[in-house]
């Protein structure tokens, strides 16, 4: 196993059964299991993929093979799991997952009892230890229990995180057949919306499958038949949330979080005045900040970033264009669920129409070309990119903004620009792809 890199920005994650085997999966267990106490108690939940069952089988193996007692919890949200590693005795959560992807991939995130996931340095220690020859001994031996009761917890947490009512609401709502599918639905009635619920069907294979926040199109459609006031698409594991308003307008990350920080403002629960996005948020959502009078802090791609900027900062709100909203008081990762219930308790107030929230502000046109390269560190360092990346700014000026970055995982270099308008941007990235490729094609 010798040189396999493990951990992107979520975690682990990749195709069933060759790269993510039960063999991995029991030494990421293992190796986790020895940076904490002997005899901690450790919690594991699992989205919906038929893959989850067998590698949740070989986590729990890992730990109690380290003499830890292991938590099924079962089918939950991430941010479920996340927020259920705050109760007292949990030392780790670990959330089998694959988020967004197909059902022939997984995935494992690992959070502390902290409810955030676990640093760098213990990445890097679990990383080093799964790669070593070393082998996994069988001198302890801790025990397995089921919580059936933990998603309820959940859900009753999630009704306490708002202070009204949405009856009268009608709400379109796409579970992806995924971690939602049980929950947001249940939640939604209990709080007196009316639900038209598509994508709750989980049958281990159909998770994200042509519906959820990365397949709108269902969405806009059940928004249209059923004349439901907004439309809310889930992912996978339900740490993100995006939006379809009545017209069948989507509305992206960037417009919630400029809703909810507008919203927060007004009410003086926006701490400092500042909200926290990352470098993918669009030059319109810093101008409408900027208007607001509410400043913006910018980090790398990845809600963990976010997260981090927030506690160092002390900061109440902070999210990404692909929907991962973090509402800090009340919680300590995206939460998909949480952010379509803090939205729509604005709409049930009067103080947002859902017809509103895609025009908070107008979205300058981004054009975003992913370009698979011999090596990416090369073209990042290449005097003769960077100059005429200075060049494509210089031309852009303030009503522009240019971006390259490299693949956190891959050998891609993301070329993305935005523009007054579509052609603009499309003639700057067209010109730095054509460079990049001619120098570094693979």
């Amino acid at each position: 196993m010798a040189g396999v890199a493990l951990f992107g920005t979520d975690g682990i994650r990749g195709r069933y059964g060759e790269f993510l085997t039960e063999r991995l999966a029991e030494r990421v267990a293992y190796a986790a299991g020895q940076l904490i106490p002997e005899h901690s108690k450790i919690i594991i939940g699992r989205d919906t993929r038929a893959s989850g069952l067998a590698l949740e089988g070989a986590l729990v193996a890992g730990f109690i093979k380290r003499g830890h007692t292991v938590v099924r919890i079962g089918v939950i949200p991430t941010p479920g799991l996340a927020y259920l590693a705050l109760e007292p005795g949990v030392a780790m959560a670990v959330m089998i997952t694959a988020s967004h992807n197909p059902a022939s991939d997984n995935g494992i995130k690992i959070f502390g009892d902290d409810g955030m996931k676990i640093s760098d340095s213990w990445e890097t220690k679990i990383e080093t230890w799964v790669n070593s020859e070393s082998e996994i001994l069988n001198r302890l031996s801790g025990e397995v229990i089921d919580d059936s009761t933990a998603i309820k917890r959940y859900a009753q947490h999630l009704i306490g995180a708002i202070d009204i009512r949405l009856d009268g609401l009608a709400v379109a709502l796409d579970c992806a057949h995924g971690a939602a599918s049980g929950i947001a639905p249940q939640v939604l009635e209990q709080l007196g919306a009316s639900v038209h619920a598509i994508g709750v069907n989980p049958d281990g294979a159909n998770i994200n499958a042509g519906v959820g926040s990365t397949h709108l199109e269902a969405l806009q459609e059940l928004v249209h038949t059923s004349g439901a006031d907004i439309g809310i698409a889930h992912d996978g594991d339900a740490d993100r949330a995006l939006f379809v308003d009545q017209n069948g307008g989507i509305i992206d990350g960037d417009h919630v979080l400029a809703t909810l920080a507008i919203a927060m403002s007004k009410s003086d629960r926006l701490k400092k005045s500042t909200v926290v996005t990352t470098v993918m948020s669009n030059l319109g959502f810093h101008k409408a900040m900027a208007s607001a009078g509410i400043a913006v802090e910018v980090t790398a791609v990845g809600d963990r970033y976010v997260l981090e900027r927030l506690n160092e900062s002390g900061l109440s709100l902070g999210g990404e264009q692909s929907g991962h909203i973090i509402i800090r008081e009340q919680a300590t990762t995206g939460d998909g669920i949480l952010t379509a219930l803090t939205l729509l308790a604005l709409i049930a107030k009067g103080e947002v129409s859902p017809g509103e929230i895609s025009h908070v502000f107008e979205s300058f046109p981004q054009i975003l070309v992913n370009v698979a390269v011999s090596n990416k560190d090369a073209v990042m360092a290449d005097s003769v990119i960077t100059e005429a990346l200075r060049d494509s700014e210089r031309e852009l000026g303030e009503s522009g903004r240019l971006l390259v970055r490299a693949s956190g995982t891959e050998q891609l270099v993301r070329v993305m620009a935005e523009a007054k308008t579509l052609a603009q941007a499309e003639k700057v990235v067209t010109s730095l792809v054509t460079l990049i490729r001619s120098r570094y094609s693979q």
